[in-house]
């Protein structure tokens, strides 16, 4: 039978979740993805997609062959800009091409984040129940996350096509090389099929190489990718999302978002570049309530060049109010641990205020403090806290054992920049 009888799929089908540290999920593990890709208009709360949105379009799914024309049918139908979040472990690499120029057609606002219907809080997100909710038509009613958020493998050529694209600090973006795949029809012998495989894959090389260079993105990509084996998967460090052009935010944070469990508490994360330009320094805050008066700030960053016992942590929330971590971190292997109280008036005053002033003291050669500061914003800080209080113990209440926080779970971004 002649070589050109032979159809071959291009398929890219991997998934990672990140938590602590990467690795790839099992076949049961991926059922947690609708097994094609959907598109759907979602709304939640106010600031819940940035300040002043509360609109979005969600993609999420494998994607399939059919999803060029599904996306493309419901974005001719949208008029405004609303930010597109995608949550997908990959699926069919052609496809992929053909969204990310329709992205690249209407100037997307593209991020990776986890669109949870509230209607299906009871589900698993993707049963047959919410999957029919989702694509009913009109806006589904949901909440956002960026924890554990993914776009890999096929996903990340979609996300490309965006003009504007933004990872967040625990959401995860990973590559790998393509997979082909024959299905062989008649009498076919072993040296044909090998040649046909070598020519199918050189052809695609050539095809992806093209595609990112077109949208815009270093070739250091391209090349990285042709090294990750399509059994593996490469998370994307936040210095390469930054050097491969990818996201050159030089700082990127998560909301204030409420986190449940034991000892329930409020978190947020943030990636710093420093100043060599070729890393960036992982922080996070978590605060939690001791009881209705009374509430304790945990600071944890990577350590770095500079890092040092006599190191002074402060926050200020306008010129006023402020956290004095003071010096002597604790650490935790490459991390360095702050924790203090907050007072009232110091903690009221982060609620009302639109940013708050993070300083990084450093006790220089000649016994002086040098202070480098940056802005973090309050959004969600309000809500999050407010839910916190609910689970707060009354005032006359021994506070938890945790309330240290030194002895709450150890603290460990989702995505550590590299």
């Amino acid at each position: 039978m002649p070589v050109m009888m032979l159809r071959c799929l291009f398929l890219l089908a991997a998934l990672l979740l990140v938590h602590g540290g990467a690795r790839a999920e099992t076949p049961a593990e991926k059922a947690g993805f609708a097994p094609r890709m959907i598109i759907y208009s979602a709304r939640g709360p106010a600031d819940s997609c940035g300040p002043g949105c509360d609109r979005w379009i969600a993609v999420e799914g494998q994607v399939d062959e059919g999803a060029a024309a599904r996306v493309g049918r419901f974005l001719r139908d949208v008029k405004d800009q609303r930010p597109i979040y995608f949550h997908s472990p990959g699926g069919s690499v052609r496809p992929s091409y053909v969204i990310a120029r329709l992205l690249r057609g209407r100037k997307a606002v593209a991020r990776i984040g986890r669109t949870i219907a509230t209607a299906c809080t009871g589900g698993t997100q993707v049963d047959a129940a919410c999957l029919k909710i989702k694509t009913a038509g009109g806006e589904v009613p949901a909440e956002l996350t960026t924890r554990n958020a993914m776009c890999n493998s096929a996903c990340g050529y979609l996300f490309l096509g965006a003009t504007t694209r933004e990872v967040a600090p625990d959401a995860v973006m990973a590559v790998h090389n393509s997979k082909l795949t024959l299905m062989v029809h008649g009498h076919v012998s072993a040296q044909q099929i090998a040649d046909y495989k070598e020519r199918g894959m050189a052809r695609a090389d050539r095809e992806r190489a093209a595609f990112v260079v077109s949208m815009g993105i270093s070739r250091e990509l391209d090349d990285l990718i042709k090294t990750v084996k399509y059994e593996n998967l490469h998370v994307l460090t936040r210095s390469e999302l930054y050097r491969f052009g990818i996201d050159t935010r030089p700082l990127l944070e998560t909301s204030w978002t409420f986190e449940t469990g034991l000892r329930p508490y409020v978190r947020k994360i943030a990636a710093a570049k420093q100043g060599d330009g070729t890393s960036f320094r992982t922080m996070e805050w978590r605060l939690f309530c001791e009881n209705k008066d009374r509430a304790r700030l945990m600071y944890v960053r990577e350590s770095g060049q500079g890092s040092s016992d006599n190191s002074t942590m402060i926050l200020m929330a306008g010129s006023q109010k402020s956290v004095a971590f003071g010096k002597f971190p604790a650490r935790v292997g490459k991390y360095e641990v702050w924790s203090d109280v907050v007072a009232p008036d110091a903690m009221q005053a982060m609620l009302t205020a639109s940013s708050l002033q993070v300083g990084e003291g450093t006790l220089t050669a000649e016994g002086k403090t040098s202070l480098a500061t940056f802005d973090i914003d309050t959004l969600g800080l309000g809500t999050s806290w407010r839910q916190l209080l609910v689970a707060c113990p009354a005032n006359n209440a021994r506070p938890a054992a945790a309330s240290s926080g030194l002895n709450a779970a150890p603290v460990v971004p989702a995505n550590p920049a590299q």
